[in-house]
């Protein structure tokens, strides 16, 4: 089965960022987010070998869970500065690389991921998404994998369908249930007052999902107390259930085949990596 990456750009330089120590090229730029994502990418092509490979990113300004909800993701720190700065040097490096970018306004770089996903479902093809956080879990399946760092961009963790049932007693898809009911902190995704983990994962274990488990809430033999609260926070649970979705009709133009990895101009590439100082990723250049 032929292979496919699909990076999760933003979640990468975020992670790359706060992970490598702060980098300098000539002209005195940061560029440790830089080295840090290109490390990684280059890892990735060395160990998978893809036979396709696309970036894909957040573009700036509300998305439409903004629009559903205000205070979607309003409680979380901007990131510095030098942090967006670096992002355009990021995207230099990936174009080099004849790799395709694909985003899209008013909506995150998960739901074009979620989108890619659903658009190569009939292909032959093995998805492994690499990204910094869990957000994606929800799209594993069979042909889906996660890759995400353990611990700073070095050592990464695979997710298929078995160590997201290991890790979270819940298949792929009861994750985005789970947040409904216990919400998400790092977005501000409400989920259910006073619900937490241990008690949504009962919940879906018994019920199987969030609309199961309100279909048949009433009639059910729960305790009165989370009974009433559950039903008194329905219209939460299921706005929480929506913001933590990630869409799969995010209307791009995707091609397969122009996201076949190679073609790139190696004199370009090395030439970019010398302005930025990455001497030691000009030497792994050639291992590709």
């Amino acid at each position: 089965m032929k292979k496919l990456i699909i990076l999760d750009g933003n979640a990468l330089i975020y992670r790359a960022f706060y992970a490598l120590p702060p980098l300098k090229n000539k002209q005195g730029k940061l560029t440790n987010a830089v080295y840090g994502f290109t490390s990684i990418l280059f890892r990735f092509i060395q160990e998978l070998n893809p036979d396709y490979l696309i970036a894909t990113f957040d573009l700036q300004g509300p998305t439409f869970r903004n629009l559903e909800y205000k205070e979607y993701k309003a409680k979380r720190v901007k990131a510095p500065q030098d942090l967006y700065d670096q992002i355009p040097m990021v995207k230099e490096v990936v174009k080099s690389l004849n790799i395709p970018i694909y985003e899209k306004q008013g909506f995150e770089a998960d739901d074009v991921i979620g989108t890619i996903v659903q658009k190569t479902k009939n292909e032959q093809i093995k998805n492994i998404i690499i990204t910094g956080d869990l957000d994606t879990l929800q799209l594993v399946d069979q042909k889906t994998e996660v890759y995400t760092p353990k611990k700073g961009v070095k050592d990464m963790f695979v997710y298929d369908q078995k160590s997201v049932k290991e890790r979270f007693d819940l298949n792929p898809k009861q994750i985005i249930d789970l947040k409904g009911l216990q919400g998400d902190s790092s977005d501000n995704i409400p989920g259910v007052p006073n619900i937490g983990k241990k008690t949504a994962v009962g919940l879906l274990k018994q019920f199987g999902s969030l609309e199961n488990l309100y279909k048949k809430l009433e009639a059910s033999d729960l305790n009165p107390k989370l009974k009433s609260r559950l039903l008194e926070y329905k219209d939460l649970a299921f706005l929480s259930y929506n913001l933590a979705t990630i869409k799969k009709n995010v209307p791009i133009d995707f091609n397969l085949k122009k996201c076949e990895w190679g073609g790139y101009k190696e004199k370009e590439v090395i030439k970019l990596l010398e302005e930025l100082g990455f001497k030691s990723l000009i030497k792994r250049l050639g291992m590709l």
